[in-house]
């Protein structure tokens, strides 16, 4: 059974890396819901995926668990997740990585900005990026390729 307060188990939780996006961490991305004492007194750790059918989700377990040994780790789909549970810190650390973040409210972006020179003049390269959460598009002014985090 996890000795650990439930603060120092939201902060261990909280740091673990997305493994898709190492970047970010479940804090950043919002996905790290809650943390709660059950009643038999171990610690539930409670994730939302970024979408129902992320196939990070077994990894992002066994990763909360390999740092909070003796955890659960329960997942649910209600409310979904939005793009709006991404953290300032977490938009940033996307954008320092040459990621396009997402808006800030989930509605469609038709042009983000590359995340290198800023510019709107971008165009869709391919709905698919290098992870379904993201697209493909490329930069008409500097012309780098980048992915942009989609918005949901």
């Amino acid at each position: 059974m996890v000795t650990v307060s439930l603060e120092e188990a939201r902060a261990a939780a909280a740091a673990v890396p997305d493994p898709e996006l190492p970047m970010l961490t479940l804090g950043d991305l919002g996905i790290l819901r809650d943390v709660v004492r059950r009643a038999d007194g171990g610690v539930e750790v409670v994730i939302t995926p970024t979408y129902s059918g992320c196939p990070a989700m077994d990894a992002i377990r066994e990763d909360i668990q390999r740092v909070l040994p003796g955890v659960s780790v329960r997942t649910v789909l209600a409310p979904p997740w939005t793009t709006g549970w991404i953290t300032d810190e977490g938009r940033r650390k996307l954008a320092e990585h040459g990621i396009s973040p997402p808006g800030r409210t989930p509605v469609l972006q038709l042009n983000p900005r590359c995340p290198r020179c800023r510019s709107p003049r971008t165009r869709l390269v391919s709905r698919y990026g290098s992870t379904s959460c993201k697209a493909m598009f490329a930069c008409r002014d500097c012309l780098e390729p980048f992915d942009h985090f989609k918005e949901f």
